[in-house]
């Protein structure tokens, strides 16, 4: 799974590399983040129709512009009775992306990048002797070129019904990352991985002319190498949130640490 990641490029840095046309003024609110943990708001790219005003004041799809949005982290499907089932869903398995219900519609027409600068996973470790609980040790896992990571995601709209017509606030935009079995020596650390796409995949992800059969086999492509490192424990805490959290930890848990540099 992934259940904790870092976002802290700032933004025209991530417009220039995405070939972002349009930040989202409540995205740029959005500061640098070292431990961004589920329900968390977070940027996210996408690609929709622009809204044009008319002169009669109402609105029209214009052109497609990719854009830099802001949405809750842990999707919730549009026909949810209430958003509490989001943080249930911060991963959608790729091998069964077709199969549920809630993540076949926007895997066919609402797909986004979720640019991170790493994530972090835990392993776990043998139980030691008289102990009840196995320890865990922290990995910062990040592109090995040190650049953006673009995790392969889903968003979608969920209206709050509660609310008029003219709240602003009526409307939830969340988002889930896409997962897929461990490779490349990551499985020593965790079965899983977020699907990190590649450049040359971000077009054909992020159009919503190609459908979700042909989308689906963009996941499957050669993995973004990564590099790795064990790191303290301040990281399990959702309130520590500072650079201090990448640093090496200088006397690691696992007595065999994964290394992939």
């Amino acid at each position: 799974m992934c259940g904790r990641y870092a976002s802290f490029t700032d933004d025209q840095s991530l417009a220039d590399d995405f070939a972002i046309a349009e930040i989202a003024e409540d995205a740029r609110l959005l500061g640098p983040r070292w431990n961004v943990a589920p329900t968390d708001d977070v940027r996210i790219v996408v690609e929709r129709p622009r809204r044009e005003r008319l002169a009669d004041g109402s609105t029209t799809a214009g052109e497609i512009t990719r854009s830099m949005r802001r949405a809750r982290w842990g999707l919730v499907p549009s026909w949810a009775k209430d958003p509490g089932v989001g943080p249930r869903m911060i991963n959608a398995r790729s091998e069964t992306l077709l199969d549920k219900p809630a993540f076949a519609k926007p895997l066919a027409v609402r797909r986004c990048l979720v640019p991170a600068d790493g994530y972090f996973e835990w392993r776990k470790l043998d139980l030691p002797t008289g102990t009840r609980k196995a320890p865990k040790q922290p990995y910062w896992i990040h592109p090995a070129d040190d650049g953006v990571a673009a995790f392969a995601g889903l968003y979608e709209f969920w209206r709050d019904r509660r609310r008029s017509a003219d709240d602003p606030d009526r409307w939830l935009v969340s988002t889930t990352i896409i997962t897929t079995a461990a490779t490349a020596g990551l499985e020593r650390i965790h079965d899983r991985m977020p699907v990190t796409l590649p450049a040359r995949s971000w077009d054909t992800w992020l159009d919503p002319a190609v459908g979700a059969e042909d989308a689906v086999t963009l996941l499957a492509d050669e993995p973004v190498a990564m590099s790795t490192r064990p790191v303290g424990a301040r990281v399990g805490n959702v309130r520590h949130d500072d650079a201090a959290l990448l640093e090496p930890d200088p006397d690691p848990l696992d007595p065999d640490v994964v290394d992939l540099d």
